[in-house]
């Protein structure tokens, strides 16, 4: 094992929501959704590292994580423990390689993982599947170099899918449609590149807090229907012209965002007023602002952090590919 590689690395896109059509409840307490995804060129990195004092036990999974931000604020909490996707990924890998090769007499060293943050955390911007995904490309790296052979690319998907809704698309990038809980994923055409500022308020806003309230405004309101529909978007992102996609983007949650967080009013206003269309990320409480090209994002992003100043922000670029080995 001594001439084996010691890292295992890969990166995974943050996404943009470029509709987001929320149906009803289901069972498994999901909501039936119909979006349309952009991955975008702000990178979560993972590496997976192997020290020779790891490497005198066996049990094959993860020892420690730490996680490392640029650009990003770090959250008040602590989220290097075993509940960090990335590391859950690691874990779920390892188990899926033992379970496919219960015969292989290999010894896996254990493994630290480090987790570089470039995407908001928390920030409706997928960051945490991102790291799943870039966890589960090193991990597949990782028992394929120290055992039998790399899992396949189907069983990588159905990890994916068992981390979280958004993993497997960050895991695949590009743009799709996703339908189902946001992981049933079908590639959509898409010409032309699109230039993004994303600004976060930091302030929390919990994701099922804003589907149930999103719920309970349609109770009261009818006009809160359900977007299922991304005709429109769709023919929108053939022609590869910013001007053409903004009316058509769409965010069945941005209500319900907004009712929860007052504060998201008046940079929604205001970002609409600098770009060609501002909206909710996700579930927030990130707003997504598209630009013409990347001088007007530069020149929307010096403004907005102007006035709202203590606010994160940055721009980029998409769509992105997916999840790779670095």
């Amino acid at each position: 094992m001594k001439d084996k590689p010691r890292e295992f690395s890969a990166s995974a896109p943050g996404k943009v929501n470029l509709h987001l059509g929320v149906g009803e409840a289901r069972r498994d307490g999901y909501h039936e959704l119909v979006t349309v995804f952009q991955a975008v060129e702000r990178r979560e990195a993972v590496r997976l590292l192997v020290s020779p004092a790891l490497e005198t036990v066996s049990a094959g999974s993860v020892v420690e994580g730490m996680s490392t931000f640029y650009g990003v604020a770090e959250p008040g909490e602590d989220i290097d423990g075993p509940a960090n996707l990335a590391w859950r990924a690691v874990d779920a890998v390892v188990e899926e390689y033992r379970r496919q090769y219960p015969r292989a007499a290999v010894e896996l060293p254990r493994v630290k993982v480090v987790v570089e943050k470039n995407v908001f955390v928390a920030g409706g911007m997928a960051g945490g599947s991102a790291d799943a995904a870039a966890a589960l490309v090193a991990a597949n790296d990782y028992v394929g170099a120290y055992g039998h052979a790399p899992l396949g690319e189907d069983a990588l998907g159905r990890l994916a899918r068992s981390l979280g809704a958004d993993v497997p698309f960050c895991l695949a990038g590009g743009t799709a449609l996703g339908t189902g809980r946001g992981d049933e994923l079908v590639e959509m055409m898409a010409r032309g590149r699109y230039h993004w500022v994303f600004v976060n308020p930091r302030v929390g806003l919990p994701t099922g807090e804003a589907f149930s309230l999103l719920d309970d405004l349609r109770h009261d309101n009818p006009a809160l229907v359900a977007h299922l529909d991304t005709a429109a978007l769709a023919r929108a992102l053939l022609t590869g012209e910013p001007e053409a996609l903004a009316p058509a983007l769409h965010n069945d949650l941005e209500p319900a965002a907004v009712r929860m967080r007052p504060q998201l009013r008046p940079l929604l206003e205001q970002a609409a007023e600098l770009g060609l269309r501002a909206f909710v990320s996700g579930s927030g409480p990130t707003v997504a602002v598209l630009c013409r090209d990347e001088e007007h994002a530069a020149q929307v992003l010096a403004e907005l952090a102007q006035r709202f100043p203590g606010y994160e922000a940055f721009f980029t670029a998409g769509p992105a590919p997916g999840a790779h080995a670095l």
